[in-house]
């Protein structure tokens, strides 16, 4: 790890009640994954712990106050971390290190025995805690925030986005006509949000979480995950506790390609803010051209149906 980051960490662990009198360089420190923030385990008494520093320009787009109880609620429902400590203003956040766990990642979903349906099951969990989460994670109005956040920006977008926008528009319509009962969800699950050992899995990360209609998550993970069809009917059975129906499975599959829509402008709002985490550009492009390839599959539009039927 950069020792140039050592001070940032120390001076923002320093300023959480509790841990004021650790010296500098007296406890080990490791750089973790994050695509927009900075997050490293610390090992102090009483740790492990996961310290998280909020990135550059997430403050204009992540409202923390909103994550802080949802990471709360989530912890409460056994599925993540207990938090020690989150700062609504700052966006600083400590929470405890959950051990003899794997950071999943594409590769593993794919050849760790039982992973997606360990993932349904965590959802569902999560789906059905019985507890709100502040926020409601609106697709369509988040695609248009985020829209006027790059025109603001005067950024550039990809060619034919606009056109991927209004082909989408009978799936948005389909969505519409039968609104699902809304469930405090993820909204944004990364594989590398998902830790798993080998028995149960739990899910960290709540700067997107809020209400939504759930079959979102399962959509989104799937993608993330490159699952197969044999794999997202492991994952939809697990997390349904039996068959899906076309609508359900419709429904997930839909949301595959309107999660592409949606982060292909949250990519180019990275790269807007010159994040150098990875090359935020081609990520866009990527995702772009994957959603015109889901909503160009033949299958796509019996899907469309299915949803719209209800």
């Amino acid at each position: 790890m950069s020792d140039d980051l050592l001070p940032q960490v120390h001076a923002a662990l320093a300023s959480i009640p509790g841990f004021e009198a650790l010296e500098p360089g007296a406890y080990p420190v490791t750089r973790l994954g994050g695509l927009t923030n900075l997050v490293f385990r610390v090992e102090v008494d009483g740790g492990p712990y996961v310290l998280r520093l909020p990135g550059k320009g997430t403050e204009g787009y992540i409202d923390r106050k909103v994550e802080r109880h949802n990471a709360m609620v989530a912890a409460q429902a056994g599925v993540s971390a207990e938090v020690v400590h989150a700062d609504a203003g700052t966006g600083l956040m400590l929470t405890r290190c959950i051990e003899n766990i794997v950071t999943m990642t594409p590769e593993l979903f794919g050849n760790r025995a039982e992973s997606p349906a360990r993932a349904g099951t965590a959802l569902r969990r999560l789906h059905t805690c019985g507890r709100a989460f502040e926020s409601r994670f609106d697709l369509f109005p988040m695609i248009d925030g985020y829209l006027g956040i790059l025109k603001a920006k005067q950024s550039e977008f990809p060619p034919g986005y606009a056109d991927v926008v209004a082909a989408a528009e009978p799936a948005r319509q389909a969505l519409a006509a039968h609104p699902a009962p809304l469930a405090p969800s993820h909204c944004d699950p990364l594989c590398e949000n998902f830790l798993d050992d080998g028995e149960r899995m739990w899910i960290v990360d709540w700067e997107y979480s809020g209400m939504n209609d759930p079959l979102w998550d399962l959509g989104d993970l799937s993608v993330e995950a490159a699952l197969t069809p044999g794999q997202d009917l492991e994952m939809m059975r697990a997390y349904l506790g039996g068959e899906p129906t076309d609508a359900q499975f419709g429904r997930m599959t839909v949301y595959k390609a309107m999660c592409d829509l949606l982060w292909t402008l949250w990519g180019l709002i990275q790269h807007a803010d010159g994040n150098p985490a990875e090359d935020f550009w081609a990520y866009g492009l990527d995702r772009l051209e994957r959603c015109k390839a889901l909503m160009g599959a033949p299958e796509f539009k019996g899907h469309v149906t299915a949803v719209a039927r209800g």
